[in-house]
């Protein structure tokens, strides 16, 4: 009796996790493949650099900042920073936010929202970046309400941090397909333009620690909102440990979870099934190992060993587009795909440790500075970073093609 309990039990369990993570693996495939089959990140001159404005965020990271701001490129209607104290940067307007000001935003959001309301902007967007964010290939915008540029987070001295990025960048491949949904599933601040006049119109201000996907889902459940993505990989740093990274990933995992009543209810379930799935994703190995000790296996036990197999080959999967991404050298592959468990593991702490405590409260990631990028990338010589083109690529392609360090791009 006790034999068969267990067995119905163990049963039941693998039904509903292999349900969960089987529906975001499949809906992660749908839209690689045919929602992400056609997507054109070539209609970048519709609008030129002189209809752009951009606002960096920041508390205080002076030589953070200035790096960012060299890599903005001629042309640009303006450069503003939106800092928490004074800081003296050359080739743009600093702006502090007065400790006076108050709205339902917090933290970020605050101050962007004081940024709308007191930073005058004739340009016909506004271009948002990190204070780490190196631009890249940026000559242009399309025309669309909401243009999202992807990213490739850049080593700063903790490999197995970098290793998580890399498996990050392959997940977020699944953007391509954002412009086919009427809600994009999530935004990246680092790096967005949205029109003045449809920021103007939602307004920042919001009480949320994500504020750049609260925004677009906003704007999503506003407005029938025209999506693009340009795949112009702008180089945003990737946390500089361990523990940075955790308390990142659990910041986003907290945020998703406290703003997903934006959504309408056909895609609650899907945002959740996705939520489990990143944030328990080390579960998967255990699904094969428990359907293969379970006694008396049965026909059921042994597809669902079947599947869990399958969804485990998923995750090795999102860390090859990672790799194509990254332009790795195809040497390097196998280091990087054997080193796959690990990066699901690390990659998953965070996001389950917000779902079983999420926080309330924003905390910066912790910044490195470019001499720093520099002397752990051989490829950058000193000085590359200040005198980066913003039009150009910070690296040229064929290093990152054929670059034979392990962890280097």
């Amino acid at each position: 009796m006790l034999t068969d309990t267990l067995l119905f039990a163990t049963t039941t369990f693998l039904i509903w996790v292999a349900l969960v993570y089987s529906l975001s693996a499949v809906w992660w495939l749908i839209e690689v493949l045919p929602l992400g089959i056609g997507w054109n990140s070539s209609e970048m001159d519709t609008w030129g650099l002189d209809d752009l404005q951009v606002r960096i965020l920041t508390i205080g990271a002076e030589d953070v900042v200035q790096a960012t701001v060299d890599s903005v490129p001629d042309g640009v209607a303006g450069v503003k920073v939106i800092a928490e104290q004074d800081i003296d940067i050359d080739g743009a307007a600093v702006s502090v936010v007065p400790d006076s000001f108050s709205c339902n935003a917090t933290n970020k959001g605050r101050a962007v929202e004081w940024a709308r309301r007191h930073i005058s902007c004739d340009a016909e967007y506004v271009l948002y970046l990190d204070e780490d964010t190196l631009v890249t290939g940026l000559t242009g915008l399309p025309d669309a309400d909401f243009v999202q540029f992807t990213e490739k987070p850049i080593f700063t001295g903790s490999r197995l941090a970098y290793l998580c990025e890399v498996f990050r960048v392959g997940y977020q491949f699944e953007q391509r397909a954002f412009r086919r949904l009427s809600y994009p599933l999530y935004a990246w601040g680092g790096g967005f333009a949205i029109r003045h006049e449809l920021e103007d119109e939602l307004t920042w201000d919001v009480a949320t620690i994500t504020e750049d996907t609260n925004l677009i889902w906003r704007a999503a459940d506003r407005f029938d909102l025209e999506y693009r993505l340009v795949d112009a990989r702008f180089r945003n740093q990737a946390p500089p440990s361990l523990k940075a990274m955790i308390k990142q990933r659990r910041r986003w995992m907290s945020g998703t979870l406290k703003d997903n009543h934006i959504l309408p209810l056909l895609y609650q379930p899907l945002t959740l099934t996705r939520v489990v799935s990143w944030g328990f994703s080390p579960a998967i190995p255990l699904l094969i190992i428990g359907a293969s000790l379970v006694p008396g296996a049965t026909v059921s036990i042994q597809f669902f060993e079947l599947i869990s197999t399958a969804l485990l080959a998923v995750l090795f999967i999102y860390m090859l587009f990672g790799l194509w991404a990254y332009r790795k050298h195809p040497l390097l592959w196998p280091v990087f795909l054997i080193l796959t468990p690990l990066a699901v593991v690390l990659h998953a702490i965070g996001a389950a440790w917000g779902v079983i405590s999420p926080i309330e409260e924003f905390e910066v990631t912790e910044k490195v500075v470019p001499e720093t990028i520099e002397e752990v990338n051989p490829e950058l010589d000193e000085g590359a970073i200040a005198a980066h083109d913003g039009e150009d690529r910070l690296v040229r392609e064929s290093a990152d093609e054929f670059d034979t360090e392990l962890f280097r791009d």
